[in-house]
């Protein structure tokens, strides 16, 4: 029955998302423009652009990502289903699981596909383009989880937007460094199995764990309001 729930607030909000196309469409805009303008920025040089791309990329999807969970628990409040919920027997972790999981499918996913086009464009090798595929679907459930925890503290505040990239960034500061030195390591040649590891365990303990820290933080922000 719970599962049976679950998984109908997961179609909901993946319908909700999917028909407010801005929110998901703004994102995908500013990703494919950001790294579209990465050769105005550096010398055309294709060994440059090939060393410094993997990262750009990275740096685009992780700013997309700021730019589309700003107001990620704005309606559900505005709506009142969040005290619904706070007052019926589903746990609200298992609402912000669905909810986490429609937003990372309509928003963050296609920035994934639409990497290894531009791993082509930009005349990288298969191998470095794995990888960074491969660490971006590890590391944007990381940073998605992160930017929500965030907007769950500074809910109700003035300027939120300004706060929210404060916070954000330095957090996700770990992720990135551990993505790109996957990246690098592939590019030059050397095993990447350590720092992909770390990395996947950093992923398997995010999502098991701050769930229930951002659903604790709505709790008390709820009730504090």
């Amino acid at each position: 029955m719970i599962l049976k729930t679950v998984g109908s607030l997961f179609y909901l909000e993946l319908l909700l998302l999917l028909r407010r196309s801005q929110e998901w469409l703004y994102p995908l805009g500013f990703f494919m423009i950001v790294v579209s303008l990465f050769p105005l920025t550096f010398t055309p040089e294709p060994a440059i652009l090939q060393k410094y791309i993997p990262g750009y990329i990275w740096l685009a999807a992780l700013f997309a990502m700021i730019l589309a969970i700003e107001n990620i628990f704005l309606t559900d409040i505005e709506d009142g289903n969040l005290e619904q919920l706070l007052l019926g027997q589903l746990p609200l972790t298992l609402f912000i699981i669905a909810k986490l999981c429609a937003q990372w499918l309509a928003i963050t996913l296609p920035l994934i596909l639409l990497t290894p086009l531009f791993g082509w464009l930009f005349q990288l090798t298969s191998s470095t383009i794995i990888i960074l595929s491969i660490t971006l679907l590890l590391g944007t459930p990381i940073l998605l989880l992160i930017s929500s925890l965030c907007v769950a503290l500074t809910l109700g505040l003035r300027q939120q937007g300004v706060l929210l990239g404060l916070l954000v960034l330095p957090l996700m500061t770990p992720v990135l460094i551990l993505s790109v030195t996957c990246i690098q390591q592939c590019q030059a040649g050397f095993p990447v199995i350590g720092p992909l590891a770390f990395l996947a365990g950093l992923f398997v303990f995010t999502i098991t764990v701050l769930p229930w820290v951002i659903a604790a933080t709505l709790r008390v922000s709820l009730e504090e309001g």
